[in-house]
């Protein structure tokens, strides 16, 4: 009996812990609907990586920021991001499809779900850490505006080693502020983030000049009111 009672409290406080942890994170994804996140996880860890690694980054505002850059990035990783909630399981289904196909499988992220990875977990691909990024995504997707995702998505994401944000990478490689940013400046910004520690901004590769004429291309397709009305 008393080994049992034992075993009841153990489970009690390891339930009370999951449910502390579950509450902590909705006051921590809530508070950053309304404040500017300082650092994301992927900035500390690259700051960790090395004492002397210097990092740029800058918040700016959507205000602040040119209209093309977000059209940029839905055009690019996630153009049905007006619709979904988070997780888009119609990409997920078809990426799922496709693998059980005998294709490669490939990644049906969302900017919301990049959002949370990168302000929250850890780089890799274990189903782990897909899983809890899928989860924080619909919290996000819940508790801020479409309009909110974005803007904190383009003042973390990586541009390159150890720049982050649109603001310094608009300064970095075009020598002025995000809100001046071109159509073709946003779609080469925009076609490094698959992979910004390999592909160039300041000197594209054939590749990354190809991603960036498809981009264009899927902008035009898109209209230049297509995230009007987030």
């Amino acid at each position: 009996m008393a080994r049992a009672s034992g075993g009841r409290k153990l489970l009690r406080w390891f339930l009370l812990l999951c449910a502390g942890a579950i509450v902590l994170v909705l006051l921590v994804v809530l508070m950053f609907r309304f404040v500017n996140p300082p650092t994301s996880a992927f900035m500390l860890g690259y700051q960790l990586q090395g004492a002397n690694k210097s990092l740029a980054h800058e918040w700016v505002p959507m205000r602040e920021i040119s209209p093309w850059m977000p059209l940029a990035v839905v055009a690019s990783e996630d153009q049905r991001f007006p619709h979904h909630v988070g997780v888009d399981f119609e990409a997920v289904r078809q990426a799922l499809s496709e693998y059980r196909a005998g294709d490669g499988l490939r990644g049906a992220s969302t900017i919301t779900q990049q959002t949370a990875k990168n302000l929250f977990l850890w780089n890799g691909r274990s189903f782990i850490r897909k899983a809890i990024e899928a989860g924080l995504a619909l919290v996000i997707d819940g508790l801020w505006s479409k309009q909110r995702v974005l803007e904190v998505y383009l003042n973390i994401a990586e541009f390159g080693p150890g720049i982050y944000g649109v603001e310094a990478a608009s300064q970095a490689y075009f020598g002025k502020p995000a809100r001046h940013l071109t159509e073709y400046q946003a779609a080469l910004l925009a076609a490094v983030l698959p992979n910004p520690k390999v592909l160039r901004v300041n000197s594209p590769s054939s590749y990354v000049l190809e991603r960036v004429a498809w981009i264009r291309g899927q902008i035009a397709q898109l209209g230049a009111g297509y995230l009007r009305d987030l």
